[in-house]
């Protein structure tokens, strides 16, 4: 490392103001900052917390805490492929069928992504912005693993750009990113974001995995897509057997690619709360939102939908991934501790309210974060206002006593 940060130093005049590479410095800084940790200050003297850890380093833990979801979604996009067209394969022919379905998909987010951001920081002559970091591999996990590449480019460099650039840049976004983009393919793009033949991939990749008919019985639908179609006392899977609580809870089902399995998502929200990069107050709420939802709907409940239990909705389609990663975003959620336990708690009944009572959008996820994403600044503004009231009030008090 120490060959490398003299290297670093060494070509580092010819990227500063007056270098023959001035017009890359914002480059330079961007690779500089991600392998070191930038050794400059604010002040030496003041009100300022100096930290190794810095926004690279936050981003970095949360792409480390995502990797067990997406490396069974991998695994999971090859496990599918193989039932639906009745083949047997290893473990890693099936994961290699599976990485090369979404390795296009990640490459196209951040290419997008991170190219606009890059071109952006040139013109602006500021220094690159990290948060695409996290988004660009948040993009490709929570879309059907059949969206078509050029869908990604537009819809990701249309979230870039009108959901976090115009507003100022990382740190300054209203709504999260990547659930920008998801919801930019799902109104713009609806048949290549729902229905059956979206979530299982039975094209061959790269000459690999075969390709043939699909064997009777074969259906691709999400259970969630199911309960939609009103087809809840037998919630099935690929071939149509009947769909178990631990065949859910550890993902061996259709749906996006980082979605699937709740106990991959479980470890990737220990590494988060372990390293208090993310609350576990939004997530604790967020499963109470849920319960609380699910089991009033389950007592006075008049439709099949209604009588879905708190648990099918925990394990079903993208609360869990949802809640973890992108509600506990700290750009988009509530700032305040109270805030936090409303903000999940607001999500998690929203996400039950939309999934049952609106049979056109079976997911319901999306559009619970985006329309909390909404309401979080008022949440912290009222939670705010609350304590300064107490506080007042008991000043009031001791200068009466």
């Amino acid at each position: 490392m120490n060959a490398l940060r003299k290297q670093l130093d060494k070509i580092k005049p010819a990227f500063m103001p007056g270098g023959r590479f001035s017009a890359l410095e914002s480059v330079f800084d961007g690779l500089e900052t991600f392998l070191f940790v930038p050794n400059a200050t604010s002040k030496r003297r003041g009100a300022h917390v100096h930290d190794a850890i810095d926004s690279k380093r936050t981003m970095s833990v949360v792409i480390f805490a995502l990797l067990p979801a997406l490396l069974f979604g991998m695994y999971n996009v090859g496990l599918q492929h193989n039932i639906a067209l009745g083949q047997e394969s290893s473990f890693w022919p099936t994961f290699f069928y599976g990485f090369l379905s979404v390795l296009p998909q990640i490459v196209v987010s951040y290419a997008v992504g991170l190219g606009i951001e890059f071109i952006i920081a040139q013109l602006k002559h500021e220094e690159i912005q990290e948060g695409f970091l996290v988004t660009g591999i948040l993009i490709p996990m929570i879309i059907p693993v059949e969206t078509p590449l050029w869908m990604i480019a537009v819809a990701t460099a249309f979230a870039v750009v009108f959901a976090k650039e115009v507003f100022g840049g990382t740190g300054y976004n209203v709504f999260n990113v990547a659930l920008i983009t998801r919801a930019f393919l799902f109104f713009s793009y609806p048949a290549a974001m729902s229905g059956d033949n979206v979530w299982v991939r039975l094209s061959s990749t790269f000459g690999l995995g075969g390709e043939g008919k699909v064997v009777d019985g074969f259906t691709g639908a999400t259970p969630l897509g199911q309960i939609a179609g009103g087809n809840v006392a037998d919630i099935h899977n690929t071939l149509g057997n009947p769909l178990t609580d631990w065949d859910a809870f550890l993902g061996f089902l259709p749906g996006s690619v980082g979605e699937v399995s709740t106990l991959a998502i479980l470890i990737g929200a220990c590494i988060l709360i372990f390293t208090g990069i993310a609350s576990y107050k939004i997530m604790v709420s967020g499963v109470v939102g849920v319960i609380a939802m699910a089991s009033l709907f389950n007592a006075i409940g008049t439709t099949p939908a209604m009588q879905v239990t708190a648990l099918q909705h925990l394990l079903y389609g993208g609360f869990a991934f949802g809640i973890v990663f992108m509600a506990t975003d700290p750009v988009t959620a509530t700032r305040t501790e109270t805030g936090k336990w409303i903000y999940g708690f607001l999500i998690g009944v929203m996400v039950v309210f939309i999934r049952v009572l609106n049979a056109g959008y079976a997911e319901g996820m999306m559009l619970a974060i985006l329309l909390m994403n909404t309401f979080a600044p008022l949440i912290d503004y009222i939670v705010v206002e609350r304590n300064v009231s107490k506080r007042q009030a008991r000043l009031v008090a001791k200068n009466k006593n």
